[in-house]
């Protein structure tokens, strides 16, 4: 029996014939009680007092009940916050182990309350439901390493698609429907990313504002599915993970383990903070009454403690055996490897995951900073993870608006980013123009500033540099020659980027120009802003996407995962690349040094299986000009898209463009 089928997570509800089995764990608690609600969840039928059964497990066996039964746990200890410490029986918690709940969470300020201050908190709380679930099948992953990564903010995604059903709109289920797998099949989709489907909480301030968040980073339940999203909870995910996958489309889950709704001092008691605030969440140094704030959301969960650990390794099996997920992205991933508040690549949690025999063969994808002391750790996580590269988004957005001296850097990441990921064969990079957090990559080249005040936050929010420009216009503008440089610096941009050793990314509407108007920071904007405009998409864009990715997949040296080194591979007489200047002549260190310089020619070895060679020519200045390419006897070039007959040795590239062409045997 493979270690998928022996799963049991020793927490939680389990459903036997016999009645149910409730377990949950506390260091510091004197008690805690399993509260069982009637089939509405409203009524509290019965408060079971679980007994001790060593080491901070709190468990007991109930005989009669079904599956289906609504709960939540109940703790009572000392109550002295100043201290760290938050037990209050009047706090109805979710149980962290819970698989499902029946309805989604909602901020009320009672559940803030201090202890005898505000009431019982059943009817605020969602209830945990008692399920068994049944196995996905027992598979190697679809998606490993490299490939197109496409990331979906579930909710937006589908809810303006005319040809999905109303009641799937906003769901993940919508990802299963036939027009959907088209859609990715013909952008040539390695891998759904989707943004957090688990069950999240509304940030404090947003009921007031008239806002809610629609990206999901602000998780109360790591297990159990949000129920807007997923009505049927992991029924919901696992069979649309088994209709991509049958499409040949691997599903990666985005998860946040680093924070949880409870947030700081002032947030609601929901679940862990209720249970043992002090073995969950990091205290700050200074003051055990105070969250530490690696996250900038208020707290951060204590990824060193025993039992946090225990928590997402379980999560995490949770999702392969029971949805057949093919890999995660980690939220704010530093925070899964601090010890003691100092990160560490080889923290248990960590080297857990790496090792894992459920968990060890899927793709593990962090994004690696937090705001925490020393962060920013891109480059520094084991070789099993790739990581989000922004340095790899900045330096793009940098040359392609024209800044100085950045063609040596804009190569580089071409390159694989061996800078940051070298010391192995291969790449762990996810190269990036544009994601979910930040300007849409049409809104990179309308607006110059960011443009947040629809959050409510008198613009504050977001970052404020975002390497965009606007061309002449901040925002919208009708002016035809406006638009075409608007669309060249797309078109470039996206051409770089799948011209780019390593993993790519790309956000859903992206490929068809979505824009949400300079907002850079859209998380509470669940509305027309944010959802994808399918009606009237950009569909010229998304023909020239799908071309990009069919090129892609189609020539080697495109989809290849080896750092460039500028020497020869596979037992090929070419260089894997050379680097030329649009005269044809190798850069020199001086030439890679000119700051004006803003052309290249990245000539690619491998790009065909008779031996021709790819020409990838980079034109980032202002004005046309004409590129030299080499001449081998036996070979001819030809354009890869579009054109028809051999090129000439000097080719016309147009301002702000990338071409490419092949060598096909010839004359």
């Amino acid at each position: 029996m493979d270690a998928a089928a022996e799963y049991r997570p020793r927490f939680g509800a389990t459903v036997s014939e016999g009645g149910i089995r409730f377990a949950v764990w506390s260091g510091a608690a004197e008690r805690i009680w399993v509260s069982v609600f009637d089939a509405a969840g409203k009524a509290e039928t019965d408060r079971l007092e679980l007994q001790r059964e060593g080491e901070g497990v709190f468990a007991l066996s109930v005989a009669g009940l079904r599956e289906g039964t609504r709960y939540g746990f109940r703790a009572d200890g000392p109550y002295v916050p100043d201290e760290g410490l938050w037990f209050d029986p009047d706090k109805l918690l979710v149980d962290p182990y819970a698989v499902r709940i029946d309805r989604a969470y909602r901020y009320d300020g009672r559940l803030a309350a201090r202890r005898g201050q505000g009431g019982d908190t059943a009817d605020l709380m969602p209830k945990a439901v008692a399920v068994r679930l049944p196995t996905a099948p027992t598979a190697a992953p679809t998606f490993t390493r490299g490939g197109l990564i496409y990331e979906v903010p579930v909710r937006a995604f589908s809810m303006a698609h005319p040809s999905i059903p109303t009641k799937l709109r906003g769901t993940i289920r919508a990802l299963a429907e036939p027009a959907v797998i088209e859609h990715l099949l013909r952008l040539g989709v390695s891998a759904v990313e989707l943004m957090p489907v688990t069950a999240t909480m509304d940030e404090r301030h947003l009921p007031a504002l008239g806002l809610s968040n629609s990206w999901g980073y602000n998780p109360v339940s790591f297990m159990a599915l949000d129920p807007r999203l997923a009505p049927n909870g992991i029924d919901d995910l696992r069979e649309t993970t088994a209709a991509l996958h049958e499409a040949g489309i691997g599903v990666i889950l985005d998860l946040v383990f680093n924070h949880t709704a409870e947030s700081d001092e002032l947030g609601p008691t929901l679940s862990l903070r209720g249970l043992d605030n002090r073995a969950y969440y990091r205290g700050a140094t200074d003051d055990p009454g105070r969250f530490a704030n690696d996250t900038g959301t208020g707290n951060t969960l204590a990824c060193d403690h025993s039992v946090a650990q225990q928590l997402i390794l379980d999560s995490l099996r949770h999702f392969v055996v029971h949805a057949g997920v093919d890999g995660f992205r980690f939220d704010l991933a530093p925070v899964l490897g601090r010890v003691d508040g100092e990160f560490r690549a080889d923290a248990p949690l960590l080297q857990g995951m790496r090792q894992d025999p459920i968990i060890g063969d899927r793709v593990l994808i962090a994004e690696p900073w937090d705001i925490g002391h020393n962060g920013y750790r891109l480059g520094g996580f084991p070789p099993e993870f790739q990581e989000w590269n922004d340095r790899y988004r900045d330096d793009v957005r940098r040359f392609w608006r024209g800044d100085r001296g950045m063609v040596g850097a804009l190569a580089t990441r071409l390159a694989g980013s061996s800078d940051i990921f070298g010391g192995g064969a291969q790449t762990r990079t996810v190269n990036f123009v544009a994601a979910h957090d930040g300007m849409t990559l049409a809104d990179i080249v309308r607006y110059e500033r960011k443009h947040n005040e629809a959050n409510g936050e008198h613009n504050h929010d977001g970052h404020n540099e975002n390497f965009s420009w606007n061309n002449g216009v901040e925002g919208e503008s009708s002016d035809p020659e406006i638009a075409a440089e608007r669309g060249r610096d797309v078109r470039a941009m996206l051409a770089v980027l799948f011209a780019s050793r390593g993993a790519i990314m790309l956000t859903a509407g992206d490929e068809f120009g979505r824009s949400q108007h300079g907002n850079n920071n859209a998380y509470a904007q669940d509305n027309e802003l944010t959802w994808l405009d399918w009606v009237d998409r950009d569909v010229a864009l998304e023909d020239f996407v799908a071309n990009l990715s069919r090129l892609r997949r189609e020539i080697p040296a495109l989809a290849e995962l080896d750092f460039l080194a500028g020497t020869p591979r596979h037992g090929s007489a070419v260089s894997d690349v050379e680097w030329l200047t649009e005269a044809g002549r190798p850069m020199s260190d001086a030439t890679w040094h000119e700051p004006d310089r803003h052309r290249l020619t990245m000539l690619l070895g491998n790009g065909t299986a008779f031996g021709g060679q790819l020409a990838v020519m980079i034109n980032g200045a202002r004005r046309d000009a004409t590129f030299k390419l080499p001449t081998r006897p036996g070979f001819q070039w030809q354009p890869v898209a579009g054109g028809t007959g051999p090129l000439e040795n000097r080719t016309a590239v147009p301002a702000r463009t990338v071409l490419f062409a092949i060598e096909h045997p010839g004359e």
